[in-house]
């Protein structure tokens, strides 16, 4: 066998080794665990997975958004690809993703996948399921210490908007509101989780499922000293069947959130602390009883 010239094993020696691009932070350890290149062509088809992937650094790698992402105001300028029932598959595809992340109830899975493009689905529904998705996600890009990072810092938020709650918010009762129709947070969903983290006790249980449409009736068996939701739906409150009775009503105990915060209580994503906090300041607002 001829030996190989000096100078061409000199150049092999100069070249990069998989370890090494790694350490640089050139090749993500997603990459090197699956063998595939890395992922940096990113297309997320909910606001929370938006959000995750910018607290992850990986901002810079998104090349397109479901309708609703709006945070950070960067990603309000890359292409818009439809939303949880109406993906635009072949826009999805012209951006050249190798990787799209999806919600639950996304149907562009199967699509995206009999096309050849990787998919993840993620359901983050608790503050459990939120931190499986963010250590997940932090993996597959590559950022598994920013991910822990990540939920350490939001547990330590959570914990700081707790100490914040005044005294006298604590153990009473409260009703959220996410949609139109009567739509609320029980207290087994995310939101139930946070408010429960707050002190207050959830009137909806959990039996009823994560966040159900509630009958009117049951605020009247159980009327909630404290009511949180969208003004939009929440502002004439006083004129639904019933609902002047209710004490969080005839209080003004109602914490009644413009679109921005409504969309910081309502994402399943790493500002869940921020949330919290926020929560604390319109609570700590409210008229005294």
């Amino acid at each position: 066998m001829t030996p190989m010239p000096v100078a061409s094993r000199f150049a092999l020696r100069m070249l990069p080794t998989a370890s090494s691009l790694a350490v640089l932070g050139l090749l993500s350890g997603f990459a090197m665990a699956q063998g595939v290149q890395p992922v940096s062509r990113i297309v997320t088809m909910s606001p929370s997975l938006t959000e995750a992937v910018c607290a992850l650094g990986r901002c810079a790698q998104l090349v397109g958004t479901d309708r609703h992402s709006t945070w950070p105001g960067s990603v309000q300028m890359l292409p818009k690809v439809g939303g949880l029932e109406d993906a635009q598959i072949e826009r999805i595809v012209t951006l050249r993703p190798n990787m799209v992340l999806l919600g639950p109830r996304s149907r562009a899975g199967e699509r995206l996948q009999a096309l050849g493009v990787p998919v993840m689905t993620f359901d983050a529904r608790t503050h459990a399921d939120l931190k499986r998705m963010l250590l997940k996600l932090g993996d597959t890009l590559g950022e598994p210490a920013r991910a822990a990072e990540l939920v350490a810092r939001m547990e330590a938020e959570l914990d700081a908007a707790a100490g914040r709650m005044p005294a006298a918010l604590r153990g009473r009762t409260v009703y959220v509101e996410v949609g139109a129709g009567s739509s609320a947070a029980s207290e087994k969903s995310f939101i139930g989780e946070t408010v429960a983290r707050l002190g207050l006790v959830n009137v909806v249980g959990g039996e009823l499922g994560l966040f159900p449409r509630i009958n009117p009736e049951l605020l009247l068996r159980r009327p909630p000293d404290i009511i949180i939701g969208p003004r939009a739906t929440l502002a004439n409150v006083a004129e639904r069947p019933g609902w002047s009775a209710l004490p969080a009503v005839r209080r003004q105990q109602l914490c009644l959130l413009d679109t921005d915060r409504m969309d910081l209580l309502s994402r399943p994503g790493p500002r869940l602390g921020e949330a919290a906090q926020m929560l604390v300041e319109c609570l700590s607002a409210l008229p005294s009883r």
